[in-house]
């Protein structure tokens, strides 16, 4: 069970980057696009997927056998980043979920600052790592591991920014308030007084 876990977080992680980054880097060039914007991550990923599965037992050979306590952790910041996930998920719709509102000027997306964005601007992205993290803890596999790692340079270096540079451009002032008002990008602060 647990290889099969890892094998779907390794075969899924990257639409993260393989959509997102196109998305929010070249938002001009999504937004002419429109639906085909779905069309080229989704053959380079499929095409991803296939070479990944193909080398499953390559991907999923080395392990690090962790002690039982770290076992648990992983069940537990998998639950809880697949409850955050759901959370943003639910609070952004179906369609700010999956990115509609970046590529299609008819689709109006709603800009959220309440919940988990009250904390964090990111949670979203915060909600990947937990779960990413906790499916590593979880199976010991190494690869995932380096999944996890990957996904947080990306999204903090890459992703993160351009997407804030997007979300200005489409909320304006509104959103230049909400980055002041919520500092965190990605990783909650911890006040102390």
């Amino acid at each position: 069970m647990g290889n099969f876990i890892a094998l779907i977080t390794i075969i899924l992680w990257p639409v993260i980057p393989i959509f997102w980054i196109p998305i929010h880097g070249l938002s001009k060039i999504s937004k002419r696009l429109g639906l085909l914007a779905y069309v080229i991550p989704g053959i380079v990923w499929l095409s991803l997927a296939y070479i990944l599965y193909t080398y499953r037992d390559l991907i999923l050979y080395l392990k690090m056998p962790l002690p039982i306590g770290f076992n648990i952790l992983g069940i537990i910041l998998l639950s809880l980043g697949t409850l955050l996930h759901i959370w943003t998920g639910w609070l952004l719709g179906l369609w700010g979920l999956v990115g509609l509102p970046e590529i299609s000027s008819k689709v109006k997306g709603r800009f959220v600052t309440e919940g988990p964005y009250s904390i964090v601007r990111h949670p979203t992205y915060l909600a990947h790592t937990l779960m990413f993290l906790g499916v590593f803890l979880l199976t010991e596999v190494i690869s995932v591991a380096i999944i996890t790692l990957l996904d947080f340079i990306i999204v903090n270096t890459l992703i993160i920014p351009l997407e804030e540079r997007e979300c200005s451009e489409r909320f304006g002032k509104n959103y230049t308030a909400y980055r002041e008002k919520v500092p965190s990008r990605f990783l909650p602060k911890v006040r102390t007084k």
